[in-house]
């Protein structure tokens, strides 16, 4: 936990810092690809470089864990913590690259506090950096002890490809060595490396659609600016060889037999989906209700598999929400204050941005 020396330090500086971490973040990653530039190749993104998706979310998630210390002593941001360790094993992330982070992290906020940082501040925030690094190399060494093998990347060979709605493309995959396969858990997803015609390899999370266990099948929608879903939807063939992580993903299905809610927007449906077939496929007996936005009937994806699931099981419902409506469904954008949700239900809910934030 944050040591009284520090305390005091912290909630002084915690304004200050959280209002730079936002330019010293892009310096941070200047000078990281300056000195390792071959983290761009196969770990980091390069689209969400640019962008700057990436510097936001390393900015937002130190001065949260600081927040955190300060206003809640003695106690760590468990729920946070695990989705990113999640995320950092589906990537391979190893204990030395925290050290290499600190240095050029450190060297970031030093040249752009350089008028106010003062040794007792450095050592302080030095401290919020190590406990968030350290309790994060827990979390993920407790992840890959999980697994069934001991590698970061294992080959697979795509067995299907097969349209998925407009845009949209489910690819099914089976193992092509003789790896040992970690049983995935229905909500869970998996990295991807692909190779990009520029010769980078670049890694994107795919959440799995289809059965859970040792099956794996993902679907991805098609975004004509990206630079990995055109190589998978116009490149990749079926036999092709795909580079996969183990299974990760913290969002699961929980057991029990309360009611459960799956929302979903768009592709954001391929979670949802996962956890859907789980529940058919086990019989079970419990209230789940379906709620899924999208801009035609044509444009969702697995829709085959989810209507086909939902009549499976006997205590399902499902609604539908379009933005150019059909019979039977809602017009427009979905709003769960509108919805009847069951009490005390498990809520799933996965989507673009705006949807997830229009929800709260």
């Amino acid at each position: 936990m944050l040591s009284d020396k520090s305390r005091p330090v912290i909630e002084a500086t915690l304004a200050l810092v959280g209002s730079r971490i936002g330019a010293i973040t892009p310096n941070f990653y200047s000078r990281l690809f300056a000195a390792h530039p071959e983290l761009l190749d196969g770990l980091f993104s390069r689209s969400n470089q640019r962008s700057g998706t990436q510097q936001q979310a390393l900015a937002g998630s130190i001065a949260a864990f600081a927040t955190h210390l300060v206003n809640n002593p003695g106690t760590l941001p468990e729920t946070v913590l695990s989705r990113i360790a999640h995320r950092h094993a589906s990537l391979g992330i190893t204990e030395p690259q925290y050290q290499v982070v600190y240095e050029h992290l450190f060297a970031a906020i030093a040249e752009d506090l350089a008028e106010v940082i003062t040794p007792e501040i450095a050592e302080a925030w030095t401290e919020v950096y190590w406990l968030m690094a350290d309790a994060l190399i827990k979390l993920e060494k407790g992840l890959y002890a999980a697994q069934a093998n001991g590698k970061m990347w294992t080959p697979w060979k795509v067995a299907a490809k097969t349209p998925a709605g407009i845009g949209s493309m489910t690819f099914t995959l089976e193992p092509a060595d003789d790896t040992p396969v970690t049983a995935a858990l229905p909500g869970q997803y998996v990295s991807v490396k692909i190779q990009l015609p520029d010769g980078l390899r670049q890694v994107r999370q795919y959440s799995l659609s289809g059965d859970a266990g040792t099956s794996r099948s993902f679907t991805t929608k098609l975004d004509d600016g990206g630079e990995v879903s055109p190589v998978l939807h116009n490149a990749v063939e079926v036999g092709d060889i795909l580079e996969i992580s183990n299974p990760y993903g913290e969002i699961t299905l929980k057991d029990g037999d309360g009611p459960v809610v799956l929302a979903s927007a768009g592709i954001g449906c391929t979670p949802t989906a996962s956890i859907l077939r789980s529940l058919a496929e086990s019989g079970s007996e419990r209230q789940v209700l379906v709620l899924h936005a999208e801009s035609t009937l044509d444009s969702w994806a697995l829709r085959g598999q989810m209507t086909d699931d939902v009549e499976r099981l006997a205590g399902a419902d499902l609604q539908l929400w379009l933005e150019q409506p059909e019979p039977g469904t809602n017009k427009g954008f979905m709003s769960l204050r509108e919805v009847d949700l069951p009490a005390n239900a498990s809520l799933y809910l996965c989507g673009p941005l705006p949807f997830m934030q229009a929800q709260w």
